[in-house]
């Protein structure tokens, strides 16, 4: 569950999801946490900041989950964006 991910409730204002978002990925960056599985978890992070922050992504996500959100990609064409593009 992205909101589990972020630790934020669903009712979560944009707000507080990007400060959550910048908590937990400053705590997993793989640059600053050598930890074997930081590096998962930073994708995590960064995967459900990138949906919860998006209102028509949130909204989808929401209503159908995560397969849902999938789909929908699936049908708009999109890919999937590499979390650490986000830092280049």
């Amino acid at each position: 569950d992205y909101y589990q991910v972020l630790e934020v409730s669903r009712h979560a204002d944009d707000a507080e999801i990007k400060k959550a978002y910048r908590k937990l990925s400053m705590r997993y960056h793989p640059d600053k946490n050598k930890d074997p599985g930081a590096s998962d978890k930073f994708s995590k992070i960064a995967t459900a900041y990138e949906v919860l922050s998006d209102s028509d992504k949130r909204r989808i996500y929401d209503q159908r989950g995560e397969d849902g959100l999938k789909q929908h990609e699936q049908r708009q064409g999109r890919q999937q964006h590499n979390p650490f593009d986000m830092f280049s």
